[in-house]
């Protein structure tokens, strides 16, 4: 059973600057990371992942305050209105931006840090009926790729990628990279630290798997040439792929 998370550091803060200063953060976050802004109006007017953020806080404020219905009344209007969905019980932190949206679901007990990006179709998801913490923790500055799942009570370590499409269910360290389903954690080469220019290349997407298999293919033919040998491979086999393309009558389409 995946461990309780019980980290306090990777938490967003409960109390931050004021709603006003908060907007202004968030305007200038979003004109760093999409190249499409043009203007702080435009954002203001036009982007639906910062006008979720912006109600949630309010009806966060309402949920911690004990006015859950509505609290949950407001949520529900924001859902409606962006087609992003955070429960009002949920935390999030400074500088959250959710490019595009549409599709976003943030449970009752995620807990989201500063400086992270969301794109459209991600869940931070709880995978138990059990009352308590039982959606993901986000670490800062982590982006999170286009129908990306991430489930349970997990932790998503700071400065990590999560690549599009992946489902990641168990708790990921600081400066890695998650690929495939389920997740796959990778090292990165070249760490992510604060201050770095935003890391939103949520497409790079290494398979880890393919690339174990070609290289047991190509050995394994190698060691067939051997004890055959000569170095051509067996006609009837399926070979390791060459210029990263499948060939031969095994993959006839």
């Amino acid at each position: 059973m995946q461990a309780e998370i019980t980290h306090t550091k990777h938490r967003a803060p409960i109390k931050g600057p004021g709603f006003f200063a908060s907007v202004r953060d968030d305007l200038k976050s979003a004109l760093q990371r999409d190249p499409a802004a043009r203007s702080r109006l435009e954002i203001a007017l036009l982007y639906p992942g910062l006008h979720a953020i912006w109600i949630h806080r309010i009806s966060h404020w309402l949920w911690m305050r004990g006015a859950k219905l509505p609290a949950r009344w407001l949520s529900q209007l924001a859902r409606g209105l962006t087609g992003i969905e955070i429960h009002p019980g949920a935390t999030i932190g400074q500088r959250v931006f959710i490019d595009h949206g549409m599709g976003v679901v943030i449970g009752e007990t995620a807990e989201v840090g500063d400086e992270v990006t969301l794109y459209h179709g991600v869940t931070l998801g709880g995978t138990s009926l059990a009352k308590g913490k039982r959606h993901p923790t986000i670490g800062n500055r982590v982006t999170i790729g286009a129908g990306a799942k991430v489930l349970g009570n997990i932790l998503i370590g700071a400065d990590s990628r999560v690549g599009a499409n992946a489902v990641v269910v168990k708790t990921v360290p600081e400066n890695s990279v998650v690929v495939g389903v389920p997740g796959q954690v990778v090292k990165r080469s070249q760490p992510h630290h604060a201050g770095d220019a935003p890391d939103l290349n949520h497409a790079a997407m290494p398979d880890v798997f393919a690339v174990a298999i070609k290289d047991l293919m190509s050995r394994v033919e190698e060691l067939e040439g051997r004890v055959d040998g000569h170095s051509h491979p067996h006609p009837h086999h399926v070979h390791a792929p060459v210029d990263d393309a499948w060939e031969g009558i095994e993959f006839m389409i």
